[in-house]
């Protein structure tokens, strides 16, 4: 089994240049509570090594970076213009598209993107959405689903595996 990982950025600061939206001191500590998660053997670290799709927003980098670089659970990592939604709206089957371009059939895949595509996302490949993301996807979340051994990454519906939402 191999698994896809769906994250929404942490906390950002406010602004007017909506690309360039770093993290608040909260999301840089919601991002060190990732970080913990994927060097937790029993956590997000047993879903991985995977290949990263990453939208090229400054907060979803810095997401990337502060709660997953330099860690085993990354094997490859690719940013993306295509799945930013600052300047329009991005839609479950873009990501997805760009996901199977780079998809290895091989390991794992991870996701660090925007609200609203990571919940339609979600909801698109779930038969039923888990219950604590029904109306809400809360920054940071990761949303961990099974996928079929040597299957490209595409619109089905997968099992979720787990759900990690921040405490902070």
């Amino acid at each position: 089994m191999r698994f896809l990982t769906i994250v929404r950025h942490c906390e950002a600061e406010p602004g007017t240049d909506d690309f360039a939206r770093t993290l608040t001191d909260r999301g840089r500590r919601q991002a060190e509570e990732i970080r913990a998660r994927v060097l937790g053997s029993d956590q997000l670290a047993q879903y991985g090594p995977v290949t990263a799709l990453v939208s090229s927003s400054a907060r979803t980098r810095e997401t990337y970076a502060l709660g997953f670089a330099g860690t085993a659970f990354i094997h490859a990592l690719e940013t993306s213009e295509l799945i930013y939604n600052g300047q329009r709206e991005v839609t479950p089957y873009e990501v997805l598209e760009q996901l199977a371009a780079i998809d290895p059939v091989r390991e794992s895949l991870l996701v660090i993107g925007h609200f609203p595509w990571v919940w339609q996302l979600v909801s698109e490949l779930t038969e039923e959405m888990p219950e604590p993301l029904v109306s809400d996807y809360p920054l940071g979340t990761a949303v961990v689903l099974a996928i079929p051994e040597d299957e490209q990454v595409g619109l089905r519906h997968y099992e979720v595996a787990a759900v990690f939402i921040p405490t902070i």
